[in-house]
């Protein structure tokens, strides 16, 4: 019950309801919000970190392929062979034509 200038009245029937449903989303709705920029900002922290951990792991693979490329040389390969004693015969290489 409340009084304005010396009159009564009395709340609705689920007036006090409504005030209390309004009351709680004017608390709700802002905290909501935060709590999900706060999520977003997190996953956008996350998505980041696997950007950058992405990108590095492509220049290491990048620079193995580079190696691999480098020790897959020809001359790489006949350098290694002197190393441990075999050479290359060329007179018992045989060119083969198939011209038909």
């Amino acid at each position: 019950m409340k009084k304005r200038n010396g009159k009564s009245y009395y709340f609705v029937k689920g007036e006090k309801l409504i005030y209390a449903v309004i009351f709680l989303l004017l608390i709700a709705v802002p905290i909501s919000n935060v709590f999900t920029k706060a999520l977003l900002s997190e996953s956008n922290i996350e998505v980041e970190q696997l950007k950058n951990k992405i990108n590095n792991q492509e220049n290491l693979n990048e620079s193995l392929s580079m190696q691999i490329d480098e020790l897959a040389s020809l001359d790489k390969i006949q350098e290694l062979a002197k190393e441990i004693g075999l050479n290359y015969n060329y007179d018992n290489v045989k060119v083969i034509n198939n011209n038909r």
